[in-house]
């Protein structure tokens, strides 16, 4: 890169976001599924407090919402992706793996990652009235994992960007209904407490890197 002067912003975070426009039809479909789901199944203990976290198999139990999420998503992050070593002609697709998330009053999700896969998407399915109303919680936070480090030095500082602005260590998203948001998966993220009177459901999804051939997306 080039610098003359002044201040360059290094390392740049991609963070994706799209509404699908039939969400509409999707999204009744996909509640009914995981709320069935969920009346059967206890779920898993991950990073959710107090919410129900489905099994990983969503891809499986999903039907055509799962897949049409999992195509968008994969479709997504391929155009934000390069086969650097092929880049007119990727090597490699997406392995999805998919879960839901059920968020009643006080439900929400710890700091975490998730290692092992390359990009990571959540899609909202119902957002319990938080979109509307931010006195209800239930953002998701993308978290800086190089500002703890910082504070640690001098907690009142921030460093500013080429606005002039101090740079935020956090980035806040208010979901709403067919919002889908995708980072990378090595970013840690969380899900502020939910403290509407509704249900807040999302579809988590991980994309995987596989070789042409063993893949769906």
């Amino acid at each position: 890169m080039s610098v003359q002067s002044g201040v360059a912003e290094l390392f740049a975070t991609p963070m994706l976001v799209t509404n699908l426009p039939d969400a509409a039809v999707l999204n009744p479909q996909l509640r009914t599924l995981i709320l069935a789901r969920r009346a059967t199944h206890p779920g898993l203990a991950h990073s959710n407090i107090n919410g129900w976290h489905s099994e990983t198999d969503l891809a499986d139990w999903g039907g055509a919402p799962a897949r049409r999420l999992a195509s968008a998503l994969g479709e997504m992050a391929m155009r934000h992706t390069r086969d650097l070593a092929s880049p007119g002609a990727p090597r490699f697709s997406w392995q999805p793996k998919m879960w839901a998330n059920v968020s009643e009053s006080g439900a929400a999700n710890a700091a975490h990652a998730h290692p092992g896969a390359y990009w990571s998407g959540v899609y909202y399915v119902d957002d319990g009235g938080c979109g509307a109303d931010p006195a209800l919680g239930g953002e998701l936070c993308l978290i800086d994992p190089r500002y703890p480090l910082v504070q640690q030095a001098a907690p009142d500082l921030a460093y500013c960007g080429a606005d002039g602005k101090p740079l935020r260590a956090e980035a806040i998203i208010r979901p709403k209904p067919g919002m889908l948001v995708a980072f990378p998966s090595w970013l840690q993220h969380s899900v502020r407490p939910y403290r509407g009177t509704g249900t807040r459901i999302s579809i988590a999804i991980n994309l995987s890197v596989a070789p042409h051939g063993r893949a769906g997306q």
